[in-house]
């Protein structure tokens, strides 16, 4: 891919999104559901979107808070909506539509002490808390976040009441009702004015970060890492975490400094990504350039993207790790010191580093592999049978240290934490944690491009069966296993996967733009991943051909 050449700066003032007109243009632009681009489109984030360009505005909001509350009517969920927003500019007016929408059909809505901002994480275990001992009245939530999306973007996300992203069938529902209502023109939509919804007993406070903060404890040994003294630099990228941070020094008594305090709905002091764009994407290293150049004043430095669902881990040592690297080390050293029951075990999806399948054949645990997306994750973090669950695109969540549930969503801060952990707990930091995995398991070249797909290939590619691909070798070595569907739980991944002794490829097709994503991994070196990946096209292109 061709690296802008504002990628890892500021950029400059004009190419800032102008936030008046992203607010104006979610009030004033309504957008058609007779428009594709313009319907509501539950992906394995929720709704996303830009206001500018009408796929997110009031319509989607009202239509989709008043097809939430359907769907719980329909499904008995009678307990509250904790409700969390980010710091995105399109947040603050989501959260007013929901909450004029939620309260007009008699939903008791939890907002935040003081409107503060929330990370999902928070809002997960918010539900979880409350549940917990309820078999009926059950709680669940929303989250009105676009996570590292651009600064123009909005997003929304529903978290049912085992804490974790909605299902398929959950999210179908809801989007084709929300569409039903965006057609009829909101007829149907209940609502009243934000100020007479905020003014009713059915709002009310809930104090997230002494939740969150004041249980941490039972997920990560904070009283080690304090006692050790390392040292941890955070930087939120302008995101809801930022006053948790704070009270998590405070309480813990860590030795952890916020390098970046700043809020900025344009979030102009991020460094542009590979692509000139800004995202608040913990994993990029130009995204991360700034907060990298402190790194050497910090065992730890970490950042979290805009709701505080992704990590990502750099030290002076090693630079920033990339997130299969990470996930292989968190599995690692929470599979040895963790007191979980032996059945208990590791999830990865199956675009994930194979070093993590190694990594759990010597811990003894068995493996769940299952398609991208962490809803996959959420019921076996939920009943306690998955003690870790991690994605490629760096976000994972994992179980309290007496093996119950924490979060089944995402959570970008207790990755973070567990490095500061792990750190005290013998002076290693997660790089050179990461640096003994290879010198056991070997070196692991990974890579991820982009390759043309009009919409019917992409199609064809998204029910392409093992039948179809008709080589025996791939990269000079012999295939192992082709698969259409996760190992882990026989779900279709929407693409293929092939395999090898020394490396795989998985190709799917992208929901948004005529290209399909080539994911590859060898354990050889540089050449065989590029002979991987020119191989994967030929497969693919070759099966694909004939639409």
């Amino acid at each position: 891919m061709s690296v802008n050449p504002l990628a890892g700066h500021a950029l400059p003032k004009e190419l800032l999104v102008d936030v008046s007109q992203l607010l104006d243009a979610y009030f004033q632009l309504i957008p058609s559901a007779e428009i594709i681009e313009q319907r509501v489109a539950f992906g394995t984030s929720g709704h996303r979107g830009s206001s500018l360009k009408r796929s997110f505005n009031e319509h989607h909001v009202l239509a989709i808070s008043q097809a939430i509350c359907d769907y719980r009517a329909q499904a008995n969920i009678t307990g509250p909506i904790y409700l969390g927003r980010d710091t995105h500019a399109l947040s603050e007016p989501a959260q007013h539509s929901a909450v004029e929408v939620l309260v007009a059909n008699n939903i008791t809505v939890m907002l935040a002490a003081g409107d503060d901002f929330t990370p999902t994480p928070a809002v997960s275990h918010a539900i979880l808390s409350y549940n917990q001992g309820r078999s009926s009245a059950l709680a669940d939530g929303i989250v009105i976040t676009p996570s590292h999306n651009p600064p123009d973007n909005g997003g929304f996300k529903y978290n049912p009441p085992n804490g974790g992203p909605a299902d398929s069938d959950v999210t179908t529902w809801i989007q084709n009702r929300a569409n039903q209502l965006l057609i009829g023109g909101l007829q149907g939509v209940k609502r009243l004015t934000y100020a007479q919804a905020r003014t009713s007993p059915l709002v009310q406070e809930h104090d997230y970060i002494a939740q969150y903060v004041g249980d941490l404890p039972r997920v990560i040994d904070l009283a080690a890492i304090a006692a050790s003294g390392v040292t941890l630099g955070v930087d939120p990228l302008g995101g809801a975490g930022l006053n948790f941070w704070y009270a998590i020094a405070e309480r813990h008594k860590l030795t952890l400094s916020v390098v970046n305090p700043i809020i900025d709905p344009q979030f102009a002091f991020m460094s542009a990504d590979w692509d000139g764009k800004i995202r608040m994407d913990p994993s990029s290293a130009y995204t991360m350039r700034p907060l990298l150049a402190q790194a050497s004043a910090y065992d730890i430095v970490c950042a979290c993207d805009a709701d505080h669902d992704r990590h990502g881990i750099a030290t002076a040592s090693h630079g920033l790790l990339p997130p299969n690297h990470y996930l292989a080390v968190m599995i690692d050293y929470l599979f040895q010191t963790r007191t979980w029951h032996k059945e208990v075990a590791i999830g990865k999806t199956l675009v994930s580093s194979a070093i993590i399948d190694k990594v759990a054949r010597r811990l003894g645990r068995p493996l769940l592999e299952v398609p991208v997306g962490f809803k996959w994750f959420a019921p076996g973090l939920f009943d306690g049978t998955l003690g870790f669950g991690g994605e490629e695109s760096a976000g994972a969540s994992f179980l309290c240290r007496d093996g119950s549930v924490w979060s089944t969503d995402k959570d970008g801060l207790i990755p973070c934490l567990l490095a500061a952990e792990m750190t005290a707990a013998n002076g290693q930091n997660p790089g050179q944690r990461y640096q003994k995995l290879t010198e056991e398991f070997g070196r692991s070249y990974e890579t991820r491009i982009d390759a043309p797909a009009n919409s019917q290939q992409k199609k064809a590619l998204a029910a392409l069966t093992p039948a179809r691909i008709t080589s025996t070798s791939l990269a000079g070595a012999p295939i192992t296993r082709v698969m259409s569907h996760a190992p882990g739980n026989n779900a279709p991944i929407g693409g293929i996967k092939v395999e090898c002794e020394q490396g795989w490829f998985a190709a799917r097709p992208s929901g948004t733009e005529d290209i399909y994503k080539i994911y590859a991994e060898s354990f050889v070196g540089t050449d065989h991943l590029q002979q991987l990946i020119v191989e994967a096209q030929s497969l693919v292109n070759g099966a694909i051909a004939e639409t």
